[in-house]
């Protein structure tokens, strides 16, 4: 691939983007409310530790192995074939679950904003604009990082500027006491997670962490990266910190303009929460809120394939997958093959979830919480074995490299946990119906995991040379900063 094709703010950008944030608020904010009340802010600073904490362990990590197969490349490394594996295919399958899905948010909100109702609710075309969109996606990121970069560039200044100019206008009517809701001031109080308390916190932190989600896709592209034993894993810190910045803000302005009685009786809306706010809060201007939530998604559909194909890459390169999968283009420099892979995957996934019902994709959707926990959790995990010999080193080792990722870990291994306890009851899915005496989220993390140790097993028999690698541990020059 292109060394060196986009810079630290570049990663930064994209790793921002991969997490969709105003869409991701949008999703979250509602049903956060119904849990916790005012304490919505609150959450999203808890949300933020293990993030923080498993964002440490992909800078660490990414400082002795520079691998665009980031989790795969690292948990091979620490802990063996097996398991490098199936983190690798847990990445892979995260993108061909969301890709789908933020297409058509990306697709509908677009038709929202220019007045388009009808279109947006006509399903043949809404799913024919969105598989196209996937597929001029798809093409921007085969055609060069450069571009992909400059195109993320435009889509996170659209939305943080509409973010931000929805947050100052809603904040503003609500000192000024010209809203069209309950209103409520704002308190510094809505910062403590635990002043709901319960089990509505755990349910609450579940939805939480994953807004994070995707903030890596700037260390999947380390070896496209100027510095690339720093950059990525500084621009992966960074994106979380912005993140958290960003979602507690527009937490406070949506909790404080629409108050917790409307986002608690619409929060079955989910992410058109903020085209319904927009309307009230901006009048005319509500396009702009819209426009938001659109270039959000559009932004995701393209980082999100930027994990899955780079991650098919490395694999194929250590002959974990078919050597197909390696390829790079000639003159783009990218990995085309697996890139269109999934694209390709991603979108017969969404139009066969589609004829079976909306609900079933949105069920798809809450499946990914345990392929993200599940994959996050092993690189907290691989960051401290890895390093095992270096850890009572200095304080810093310790805390930063060994306990920090390992307690980011057991709070996602938590969360684990508690997603499946959850997604096994029929009722809490979005179809509502039980698939097998489960609900369908469930069912649909089961089979993908069934899935890939099926071809995992398979391909050990096939072509075992993969499955001779040994674990090891890092070299002592790498730990102490000395990069070549």
């Amino acid at each position: 691939m292109k060394a060196d094709a986009i810079g630290f703010v570049d990663a930064l950008v994209i790793g921002l983007n991969a997490t969709s944030p105003a869409y991701s608020l949008a999703a979250v904010v509602g049903p956060v409310v119904v849990l916790v009340g005012v304490y919505a802010p609150g959450v999203m600073v808890a949300s933020f530790v293990p993030m923080l904490l498993i964002a440490s362990a992909f800078y660490y990590l990414n400082k002795v192995d520079q691998d665009c197969g980031t989790t795969f490349s690292w948990v091979t490394r620490a802990m063996g074939p097996w398991a490098g594996w199936l983190g690798g295919w847990a990445i892979a399958m995260t993108g061909v679950l969301v890709v789908g899905s933020l297409a058509d948010v990306a697709v509908t909100f677009a038709l929202l904003a220019f007045g388009l109702d009808s279109w947006a609710d006509n399903d043949v075309l809404r799913q024919t604009l969105s598989v196209l969109l996937i597929i001029v996606m798809t093409a921007v990121c085969v055609i060069g990082t450069e571009v992909s970069a400059r195109v993320q560039n435009v889509l996170i200044l659209a939305q943080v500027a509409c973010l931000l100019a929805f947050a100052v206008v809603a904040l503003y009517r609500v000192y000024a006491d010209t809203g069209t809701f309950d209103s409520v001031d704002p308190s510094v109080s809505w910062l403590n997670p635990f002043g709901a308390g319960g089990a509505d916190l755990t349910a609450a932190l579940l939805l939480g962490v994953f807004i994070y989600w995707g903030w890596e896709s700037a260390v999947n592209l380390t070896e496209e990266t100027e510095h690339s034993a720093t950059a990525p894993g500084k621009a992966g810190v960074w994106s979380t910190v912005i993140l958290l910045v960003t979602y507690v803000a527009v937490a406070y302005a949506v909790v404080a303009y629409a108050g917790t009685t409307f986002l608690a009786e619409n929060a079955d809306e989910e992410e058109f929460i903020f085209a319904l706010l927009a309307g009230e809060a901006m009048g005319g201007w509500d396009w702009v809120v819209l426009l938001a939530v659109s270039t959000s998604a559009l932004a995701s559909t393209q980082t999100t394939i930027i994990p899955a194909s780079r991650t098919a890459l490395s694999m194929a390169r250590r002959h974990a997958l078919p050597e197909h999968f390696a390829r790079i283009h000639p003159r783009f420099r990218t990995p085309d093959v697996s890139t269109w892979w999934v694209a390709g995957i991603a979108i017969v996934w969404y139009l066969a979830l589609n004829q079976i019902s909306a609900n079933a994709l949105f069920d798809s959707l809450t499946a990914l919480s345990l392929l993200i926990a599940f994959y996050y959790a092993l690189t907290g995990v691989a960051c401290a074995v890895y390093y095992r010999r270096h850890l009572t080193e200095s304080l810093h080792h310790f805390l930063l490299i060994g306990l920090g990722p390992l307690v980011g870990a057991g709070l996602l291994a938590w969360l684990l946990v508690e997603s499946v306890s959850d997604m096994a009851d029929p009722a809490n899915s979005y179809s509502g119906v039980s698939w097998f005496g489960l609900g369908p989220p469930l069912v649909i993390g089961i089979g993908i995991a069934v899935t890939g140790v099926v071809l995992m097993v398979v391909w050990r028999l096939m072509s075992p040379v993969f499955w001779a690698e040994r674990p090891g541990v890092a070299d002592p020059e790498l730990v102490h900063g000395k990069e070549s």
